[in-house]
């Protein structure tokens, strides 16, 4: 069964567009996120091929309304549920407030 980022030969997603010079994040969220996942993989709260499936397990319209970063934003929430590190309270209460 495929999943919705497994879009080799599939049309219609349009050109792909390369900036030049773009740099590695447009935003210092999409920063933090980054430091986020590679703490919590340096501490093996969980192991890269989970943070991979998780991104890949969205929602096919979630995946595709979402941005590199805000993937794995989602994929890190769904990985700390999981884990029981945090319950999904906590995290609307950090996200609300």
């Amino acid at each position: 069964m495929s999943r919705i980022n497994d879009v080799g030969g599939v049309q219609g997603f349009g050109e792909l567009v390369v900036e030049q010079d773009e740099p590695p994040f447009h935003a210092d969220w999409e920063a933090h996120v980054f430091a986020l996942n590679t703490a919590l993989l340096r501490k093996r709260i969980y192991h890269l091929d989970e943070f991979r499936d998780a991104v890949e397990r969205l929602p096919p319209a979630q995946y595709l309304a979402a941005s590199y970063y805000e993937r794995w934003y989602l994929a890190i929430r769904t990985l700390l549920v999981e884990k029981g590190v945090l319950d999904a309270e906590e995290l609307d209460d950090v996200h609300d407030g």
